[in-house]
C-alpha cells in the first residue's frame, strides 16, 4: 500500500510553487488563529463560558453585519482585548471567516481588503508585524 502525502506536505508544496490555496486551507488557518487567540475564552466549541465569555456558536451578533465582530477584534470591547497590533488584516479576515462559518453559523466571510478598510475607518492601530508590543 502506498503512503499518501500528508495534507501539510501538499499545502507546503503548493505554497512553494505559488499555487492558490484551496478554500478549506484558508479556513484551517482561521481555525489555528482562533485556537491560539480565542479558544481559551470562547472555547474550541464556540460555546463560551456562561457568565464570563459569550458563545460564538449560534450568535446573531457573530452572524450579523461583519463590521460588528470585526470592530470588536480591532478595538476590543468590555473585557475582550483588541487584536489590532497582534493580528494582520489577513489573520483577522481568516479568523472572522472561521467563526462566521463554524458551529452551525452561516454568514459571509470578509476578505483582507474589507478588514483593512475597516481598520483605516476606525483608525485602529496598525499590525505590529513582529515588533514587540505590550498587548497580550
Amino acid at each position: 500500500m502506498k503512503r499518501l502525502p500528508s495534507i501539510l506536505a501538499v499545502l507546503a508544496a503548493l505554497a512553494i510553487h505559488g499555487a492558490a490555496m484551496p478554500a478549506w486551507a484558508a479556513d484551517s488557518d482561521g481555525r489555528t488563529i482562533f485556537q491560539k487567540n480565542c479558544a481559551a475564552c470562547h472555547q474550541a466549541t464556540g460555546k463560551g463560558i456562561p457568565g464570563a465569555f459569550p458563545p460564538l456558536a449560534g450568535s446573531a451578533f457573530v452572524q450579523g453585519p461583519v463590521v460588528e465582530p470585526a470592530t470588536v477584534l480591532l478595538k476590543g470591547r468590555g473585557g475582550m482585548p483588541d487584536f489590532s497590533t497582534s493580528l494582520s488584516d489577513a489573520d483577522l479576515a481568516a479568523v472572522l471567516a472561521y467563526v462566521r462559518t463554524s458551529w452551525g453559523n452561516k454568514a459571509d466571510a470578509p476578505d483582507e481588503q474589507q478588514v483593512a478598510a475597516l481598520r483605516a475607518q476606525l483608525q485602529a492601530p496598525k499590525f505590529a508585524a513582529g515588533q514587540v508590543t505590550n498587548k497580550h
